[in-house]
C-alpha cells in the first residue's frame, strides 16, 4: 500500500458503484499478471489510480505498476524511516494536526522555511514521501483524501525551489493519485505568482481544481468555514496548539 493503512478491512461498505468494482477487479487482474506485488495493494488504492486515469484500465494499470516499481526502490522496507529524514524535520517546514470539517487530517506546509539546495533533490523527495506516508497514517475509516494549508509569509526569492516544486509534485500525482483534497494557499506575495506561473501548466486538471489561492481579508472566514474553531491551529484564530 502506498501509505500503510490498511483499507481493506473496511469492505466497499457500497462506496462507489457496482461497475466501478468490477473494474477495480479487471485492474487488479491485469496488474498481478505482470507484476504479483501488487496482491499487497488493496482495492481502495487501485481503485485511486483507477480514478486518476478516468476509469482507462490500461492508463490506470501503467500507472500502478510505474508505481509498484518506484516503491520497491523507494521503499525498499515499505516505508521511510524518520532517522532517514532526520535533517530534512529539523527545518520545520511542516506541521500535521487536525481535521477539517469533511474528516480530512490536515497539514500546514510553511513556504517561507524551505530554501532550495544547489545539489540533487534526492533528501526532500525522501522527505516528501515520508511526509505523505506519514499524512495517510491519520486518515480516519473511510477517509482516503486529506486536505493541507500551504502559508507563503514570508516567501521570497530565497525561497524560490522550482525543482523541488515539481518533485513534489510529480511524487504526489504519480503516486500518491486521489490523495488532495483541498489546498489553501495563504499570505500569498505577489512575487509567488512567478513562480506558480511555471508550476501550474504541469498540474494535472483535477488537481488544478483543488488549489485554492485565499486573499488576507478572506482569510479567517474560509478558514473557519473549512475548519472548525476546535481543529484549526492558534495561529489563525483557533483552538488547537500545533
Amino acid at each position: 500500500m502506498d501509505c500503510g493503512t490498511d483499507e481493506r478491512q473496511h469492505g466497499h461498505g457500497g462506496d462507489g458503484d457496482a461497475a466501478e468494482w468490477k473494474k477495480v477487479a479487471e485492474l487488479r487482474e491485469v496488474v498481478e499478471a505482470q507484476d504479483p506485488s501488487a496482491k499487497e495493494e488493496d482495492d481502495f488504492a487501485l481503485r485511486r489510480f483507477l480514478r486518476a486515469r478516468d476509469q482507462n484500465i490500461n492508463k490506470a494499470s501503467a500507472m500502478l505498476l510505474r508505481y509498484l516499481a518506484w516503491k520497491r526502490v523507494t521503499k525498499p522496507h515499505g516505508f521511510i524511516s524518520e532517522d532517514e529524514v532526520r535533517g530534512e524535520i529539523a527545518k520545520g517546514r511542516d506541521r500535521h494536526q487536525g481535521f477539517d470539517r469533511l474528516g480530512r487530517p490536515m497539514s500546514y506546509l510553511y513556504g517561507g522555511r524551505h530554501f532550495p539546495v544547489r545539489r540533487d533533490h534526492e533528501d526532500l523527495k525522501r522527505y516528501v514521501v515520508y511526509v505523505f506516508d506519514k499524512i495517510c497514517t491519520r486518515l480516519p475509516a473511510g477517509q482516503e483524501k486529506f486536505a493541507a494549508v500551504i502559508d507563503l509569509k514570508g516567501w521570497g526569492y530565497a525561497n524560490c525551489d522550482i525543482r523541488g516544486y515539481l518533485a513534489g509534485l510529480d511524487i504526489m500525482q504519480s503516486y500518491y493519485p486521489e490523495r488532495l483534497g483541498r489546498v489553501f494557499l495563504i499570505h500569498v506575495p505577489y512575487i509567488f505568482m512567478a513562480a506558480w506561473k511555471i508550476v501550474y501548466p504541469l498540474i494535472d486538471d483535477k488537481t488544478k481544481k483543488k488549489f485554492v489561492f485565499v486573499a488576507d481579508r478572506d482569510l479567517d472566514a474560509t478558514l473557519r468555514d473549512a475548519i472548525d474553531e476546535s481543529q484549526l491551529p492558534e495561529e489563525y484564530g483557533g483552538k488547537l496548539k500545533l
